[in-house]
């Protein structure tokens, strides 16, 4: 493995080869290429295997890659090989959703807190889970050793959020909020904005 460090938009290109390997894997590929993997994701060859080249060797010259055997690798890069608890801040209609997700664990994800700060939702209970008050956030964070949250919170809270956040020793968060937060260098952010992502596409229509 290279000891440089990795650049970002590497490490963001592995889950999609992951994905892509896993739905092979499903429909019974046991060998690929790396040509055959680019036609389904739209990456070249070479930056798939200049890609995978940064963590080792993982295929043979004429023999492609052991779709198996990548996948396994690929879910130890990416440290999904485990399951991650994760912490769910915001219980309205769009955290709801998230919270019902039957995805995340196969993936390597469990939600397993939900909070609030509305009194009329604290208590609920979502897909099993009891949502609790914001109140209780730092301490019960801490108590299960979480570093992931997801935040579908108003904007206008979210920096506050984060903030308490972060005292709890959080380390990553999904952002859904249409905010960029402020955060110290070791804590990660990934945001999902759909209205940035239409607005990214309107201006190739007609």
């Amino acid at each position: 493995m290279n000891d440089k460090p990795i650049p970002d938009i590497v490490i963001g290109r592995l889950p999609r080869y992951l994905q892509a390997l896993e739905h092979m894997l499903e429909q019974g590929y046991s060998v690929t290429s790396s040509k055959e993997l680019g036609v389904q994701i739209g990456i070249s060859a070479a930056q798939i295997r200049k890609d995978l080249s940064q963590y080792g060797e993982f295929g043979k010259q004429g023999k492609g890659y052991s779709v198996p055997f990548l996948v396994t690798q690929l879910k130890q890069i990416l440290k999904v090989d485990r399951i991650w608890d994760m912490a769910l801040i915001g219980a309205g209609n769009l955290g709801k959703a998230i919270a019902n997700y039957q995805g995340f664990t196969e993936h390597g994800f469990r939600v397993a807190l939900i909070f609030d700060s509305d009194p009329q939702k604290v208590g609920q209970v979502i897909h099993q889970i009891p949502v609790l008050h914001t109140s209780t956030m730092i301490e019960t964070i801490q108590s299960h050793h979480i570093k992931i949250a997801m935040l579908t919170v108003p904007a206008q809270v979210a920096q506050s959020v984060t903030n308490q956040l972060i005292q709890a020793g959080i380390k990553a968060i999904l952002n859904y909020a249409p905010i960029t937060l402020s955060v110290p260098e070791d804590v990660h952010v990934q945001y999902v904005d759909p209205i940035i992502h239409l607005q990214r596409m309107t201006y190739y229509l007609d």
